[in-house]
């Protein structure tokens, strides 16, 4: 019984899977609404069963970002579960097949599972995760998993990228196609979703957070990694755009913009005439302040505009990366 119906939500929800927007959530609103109805309605002999948060670990596969979810992230589940005394909606969970130590593999409810475990240790010992236990193979354990959290406003692009690009060889063979029919997408939108997976770790330290770095961000810089060359002067702009995002952080200053971010790398790997002294820019808190021109003869020019208030410490620092990027 259980096997059909979580195979029948899996088909139930296949085409809308694909969709964006109102029809998306309205996908995941009735995903939600049948884990309800199952459970509440009383010709169905399986009820969900209650278990210790910390007996469950996390299927591997779920395309959470696992460390990021925290109280704050949480605060309106944890609350609501506070006064509830539980979780309405079951978490899914199946036997472990590879930890003895934790019965229990979590594979849709992170959220749930953390809000619990969160309040377990925070005077609520008494509260136990709600949860149907199932026998689910881990490529539909997946499929089901993204439909879930394909909408969820807390899980950035880069990570459900990532979690595709594990998955086409994981349970697809490899095979792009199988994998984009699988889940109700084109191949454009999957091939697009890979291509941000597969950004250097550089680039993707360039921006403030992982939220900020886009599918849309990949495709315009996608094609210009594609030669060494320019491939080597992005990440090379991208390793100084990290390391002013560190600095400003730790000043608790704003952090560079992601529209800057992507200028600037764009702006690194475009061609330039060859008589065209190359022009780094001198960034303040995340505005650019002036620039720093390089001729060929090795000489420097500095522009600047800055107010009278000016942080000069911030200043110096900032012009002291533009002239070593200039310079090199």
């Amino acid at each position: 019984m259980m096997a059909g119906f979580i195979r029948d939500i899996l088909t139930t929800l296949s085409y809308d899977s694909g969709r964006t927007g109102p029809d998306q959530q309205a996908a995941i609103t009735r995903l939600d609404d049948r884990l309800t109805s199952f459970t509440d309605n009383a010709a169905h002999a399986r009820t969900p069963l209650l278990l210790r948060a910390a007996d469950c670990a996390v299927w591997d596969g779920n395309p959470r970002d696992q460390p990021a979810l925290n109280a704050e992230s949480c605060r309106s589940l944890i609350e609501s579960i506070a006064t509830e005394g539980g979780n309405r909606i079951p978490a899914l969970v199946r036997l472990n097949p590879s930890d003895a130590d934790l019965p229990y593999q979590l594979l849709v409810g992170s959220r749930r599972r953390f809000a619990i475990n969160w309040l377990n240790h925070n005077g609520r010992p008494e509260l136990r995760l709600s949860a149907l236990i199932v026998d689910m193979s881990d490529e539909e354990a997946f499929r089901l998993a993204d439909i879930e959290n394909r909408e969820r406003a807390d899980i950035c692009e880069l990570d459900r990228a990532r979690s595709y690009q594990g998955a086409v060889d994981r349970f697809y063979g490899g095979v792009q196609s199988r994998m984009a029919e699988a889940l109700g997408l084109s191949n454009s939108q999957l091939s697009r979703l890979l291509a941000l997976a597969q950004l250097p770790q550089e680039v993707v330290d360039a921006f403030a957070t992982r939220a900020e770095l886009k599918v849309r961000y990949s495709e315009l810089l996608t094609p210009l990694l594609r030669r060494p060359q320019q491939r080597a002067e992005m990440i090379a702009e991208a390793k100084r755009i990290g390391a002013e995002q560190q600095s400003l952080a730790a000043q608790g200053e704003r952090m560079i913009p992601s529209a800057t971010v992507l200028a600037r790398l764009r702006e690194a790997v475009a061609p330039r005439p060859r008589d065209e002294a190359r022009e780094m820019p001198i960034m303040l808190a995340g505005d650019r302040i002036g620039r720093v021109r390089a001729g060929k003869s090795g000489g420097l020019a500095v522009d600047l505009q800055i107010a009278d208030d000016a942080d000069l410490d911030g200043l110096l620092a900032g012009l002291r990366t533009a002239l070593l990027a200039a310079r090199s």
